[in-house]
């Protein structure tokens, strides 16, 4: 007898470098800070569509282009997004992968991102900046629920703790979200995304 795995989902969870990257870390939450508080079409795009938070993505959602900082952060990530995409099985022969959108998160104690996907990406990720303790993880929904019409009950979701730190990537149209989580300071995160094109 053979049980075989067919079209697994794959996650791809690793530090951004080996040796850890303290200094530009610190580089990228002053990057951040200063950013979150001087964005104010950013703060007024997220009092509508990011009730208690910060992000970037409706004013400033190409920060690779506009930034020193987020323009080494897409350098390092480069090679993840490389080494996720040859794990993924797809013909890449004659195609170039890179990063299209790269957008800030602030995240304070309560705030939600509900589920949704990235429709116009091939990879899409986050990295963690600031992680306090207890902040919410990434919560993945299982692709086949729709699927399952009389299937008995069983866990849909998993979680995958955020990090300071730590790069996670997955295909575009796996639905995740961010649930509400309890505690103190403000969880600061990248998301990106990348797309592929023809040589």
């Amino acid at each position: 007898m053979a049980i075989r795995a067919l079209f697994p989902t794959r996650i791809y969870h690793a530090p951004l470098t080996r040796a850890g990257s303290t200094r530009f870390d610190r580089t990228l939450l002053d990057e951040c800070e200063a950013l979150a508080a001087s964005d104010a079409a950013g703060a007024k795009w997220s009092d509508r569509h990011y009730l208690g938070g910060y992000t970037s993505y409706g004013s400033l959602d190409r920060l690779h282009l506009v930034s020193s900082v987020f323009a080494g952060l897409a350098r390092r990530l480069d090679r993840h997004v490389k080494t996720f995409s040859r794990s993924l099985e797809y013909d890449l022969r004659g195609r170039t992968l890179a990063i299209t959108d790269c957008w800030l998160n602030v995240m304070p104690a309560g705030v939600v991102h509900s589920l949704h996907l990235h429709p116009t990406s091939f990879i899409s990720g986050t990295y963690y900046v600031q992680v306090p303790r207890g902040a919410g993880a990434l919560k993945f929904e299982d692709p086949r629920l729709s699927r399952m019409m009389a299937a008995p009950p069983r866990n849909a979701f998993v979680s995958v703790p955020a990090r300071a730190g730590d790069v996670i990537l997955f295909e575009s149209w796996l639905r995740h979200e961010v649930p509400p989580a309890r505690y103190a300071g403000e969880r600061i995160s990248i998301s990106f995304n990348y797309a592929w094109s023809r040589k």
